[in-house]
């Protein structure tokens, strides 16, 4: 039973519960891997699902469980770590919702997901209002066996169906970091060209690609005043978010670049906190990606 009010709720990635810990206060629970708080919902970097002001429904009954989400609203999913049974019982009851994987480029649902769990037998904790419009923040899209070398596709494929915004055909675009080049097959299959600067080479059948470039050399070294004009810039290299941060930020203020997507990654127990720092551009947003790994992602749509 929880003595506490229960005022947000936070789910995170399974391998990456300490971070979103540490950027919590007032925590009351931690449920596997849904920690209960008893402060107000807060913007986390680290939550791939927020649940705003839930609720403790009293149930007596699988019946009245589902009778009483489905009060609420239609639309529910359900986060189950504890009395699995009787907890998918209650869901079977409730309206069906797709689970078929994304195939990209796709839209986003026009009809919000509630949350719910079970945290004792006779008691659902439900939150008609998440931050994730899927399945317990789960981005699965249906995945390319041939085309891309390696699966980071799969985030720059969450990313830009987040923003609802994509590469257009003919867009300049640099992919900074783009060995082999998962991103670079991303946006060339859009129309956009792409110019991949990294050290190391492209997988040679992205590289035969129409409308790809590669460059060799470090990323760091190109600078706003080398180009006219970039619709796109987009980083999966692998450094410190300080240098990636100092970088981002010259590019920014340059104004000769709108659209970001770029992954800040981390390296150790290193001090989440600078994540932060990527707030203070304009119009950003740092998420971790349900298909992120030790890293956040930084956007910027312009």
């Amino acid at each position: 039973m929880v003595s506490k009010i229960i005022r947000s709720a936070y789910l995170g990635s399974k391998d990456f519960m300490k971070p979103l810990q540490e950027e919590l206060d007032e925590i009351i629970d931690i449920h596997d891997q849904l920690v209960l708080s008893s402060a107000l919902p807060i913007e986390a970097l680290w939550s791939i699902n927020t649940w705003h002001n839930p609720k403790i429904i009293e149930i007596d009954s699988i019946n009245d469980g589902a009778n009483q989400l489905k009060k609420i609203q239609r639309n529910w999913c359900l986060y189950s770590y504890q009395f699995h049974r009787r907890a998918k019982l209650i869901q079977e009851q409730l309206p069906h919702i797709s689970a078929k994987p994304l195939s990209f480029p796709c839209s986003l649902p026009t009809s919000p997901i509630g949350s719910w769990t079970l945290i004792s037998e006779n008691q659902i904790l439900s939150s008609p209002k998440c931050s994730s419009l899927f399945k317990n923040g789960e981005f699965v899209f249906k995945e390319d066996k041939k085309g891309p070398p390696s699966r980071a596709y799969l985030k720059l494929y969450e990313s830009l169906t987040r923003i609802e915004k994509l590469p257009q055909y003919g867009d300049f675009c640099i992919d900074a970091g783009g060995s082999p080049g998962g991103w670079t097959w991303v946006i060339q299959k859009l129309g956009a060209r792409v110019l991949s600067i990294d050290r190391s080479p492209l997988d040679a059948k992205i590289n035969s690609l129409s409308n790809v470039e590669y460059q060799k050399g470090d990323v760091f070294s190109i600078k706003p005043s080398d180009y006219d004009k970039v619709d796109w810039l987009f980083s999966d290299v692998v450094c410190f978010p300080e240098k990636l941060f100092d970088w981002i930020s010259m590019w920014f203020e340059s104004k000769k670049c709108k659209n970001f997507v770029c992954t800040i990654k981390f390296q150790g127990s290193q001090n989440y906190s600078f994540a932060r720092k990527f707030l203070e551009i304009e119009g950003s947003q740092v998420i971790h990606l349900y298909n992120n790994k030790h890293e956040l992602t930084f956007i910027n749509k312009g």
